[in-house]
């Protein structure tokens, strides 16, 4: 996905408990991580997790490739899958589900709900380090 400075601009602020500053840093350095590897032909779920929450707690459109076409709509929760757009109390909603899907060892792609919850924890709950290392990239 490629990010522009627009993207960085209409970041709720609400969604966040750390600068915005660092967040776009850490969602630049995620997309650009999940772009490599997606060149060769690799996924990493966790990052994966990473990307998805980074989209959703930024309110990011993101474009959705369907069999009658591609569609834009608002990027999903990572957990509950809701396509509702990320505010506040659903933040929190979301956190707490991805607690659950860690501590249940839900089903599917391993390492993703860890990839959330991590980026959930640090951007919403302040807690612990970023989800990935981050470079010195710069936003937008």
């Amino acid at each position: 996905m490629e990010l522009t400075a627009r993207d960085f601009e209409r970041i709720p602020r609400e969604n966040l408990h750390v600068p915005v500053r660092e967040f776009a840093r850490l969602w630049l350095t995620a997309e650009r991580r999940g772009d490599a590897l997606q060149a060769q032909d690799r996924e990493d779920s966790y990052l994966t997790g990473v990307q998805v929450t980074c989209r959703w707690l930024a309110g990011a459109i993101v474009t959705f490739e369907y069999a009658t076409g591609p569609v834009r709509d608002w990027a999903y929760a990572p957990i509950t899958d809701t396509r509702e757009k990320a505010y506040e109390e659903l933040v929190e909603l979301e956190t707490q589900a991805a607690e659950l899907a860690v501590a249940r060892s839900m089903p599917g792609r391993p390492g993703f709900a860890d990839g959330a919850l991590a980026t959930l924890a640090w951007a919403w709950r302040r807690s612990g380090v970023p989800p990935i290392d981050v470079e010195n990239a710069q936003a937008g």
